[in-house]
């Protein structure tokens, strides 16, 4: 059986691949880079693509301070959403789920970079999200929290709207800091956790009413192909 660093590897891999044998990764392409270890994974084979020759100019925008420093270690040149060069629009992102249910609606933003993942995946034509088979669930938002990016003076308020909708809400805090997690953006984060089964994009839509959140971790709007891979390495899409 693969390791978890070698099934992400694996699927980044097989996805990358297919998308350039498919001839929806080509040249002259504007994409979306991901945040995370699976993101990472797509952004090194999309690099060594870059490498032989395969693809030429190709333009990123970055999701994180992470994924922007990846990219400037392989060369790959990246922008602003803003940029004449961009436009606003992209070809595709490519990026990696902390969650997938069966409807393809998924809960991101363990790497607290859901504002800006979701800001590229809504302003591209395609998307396309890379995991293992593991991170398929039933029912989203209750073994993983889902992420919620929120304004840091409406945090007492909001965990109390989160309680109305049967869900516990944490302050995330940072490792090897003092103190809660502050996003590239200078906000904070909850991680809510609800006691029974919920309608994703309900949620979604509820918790962008609340006066000082700033972003869900629901993505239900635009649905991706999604790539996957098992312990054995068998890789598929749908």
């Amino acid at each position: 059986m693969l390791t978890d660093n070698e099934q992400k590897q694996t699927v980044a891999r097989f996805a990358i691949d297919s998308l350039i044998s498919e001839n929806l990764l080509h040249s002259n392409m504007k994409i979306g880079l991901g945040t995370g270890s699976t993101a990472c994974k797509a952004i090194e084979e999309i690099s060594l693509h870059i490498k032989s020759g395969k693809l030429k100019n190709i333009i990123a925008v970055s999701t994180s301070f992470q994924t922007t420093l990846l990219c400037e270690t392989l060369n790959i040149p990246v922008y602003s959403l803003n940029s004449q060069l961009i436009g606003g629009k992209l070809d595709f992102t490519i990026d990696g789920a902390d969650e997938i249910d069966y409807d393809s609606n998924l809960t991101k933003g363990g790497g607290a970079a859901l504002l800006l993942e979701k800001i590229l995946a809504y302003n591209s034509e395609r998307y396309y999200i890379i995991c293992t088979e593991k991170k398929q669930v039933h029912h989203l938002g209750i073994t993983f929290p889902l992420p919620i990016e929120i304004i840091p003076e409406a945090r007492t308020s909001i965990i109390s709207e989160l309680a109305l909708l049967d869900a516990k809400a944490t302050l995330r805090e940072g490792i090897k800091k003092m103190g809660p997690i502050v996003t590239d953006n200078g906000n904070f984060i909850l991680d809510a956790v609800f006691s029974k089964p919920v309608s994703p994009p309900v949620i979604e839509e509820t918790l962008k009413q609340i006066p000082g959140v700033v972003e869900v971790g629901f993505f239900t709007k635009k649905k991706p192909r999604i790539f996957l891979t098992n312990e054995q390495g068998m890789c598929s899409s749908r």
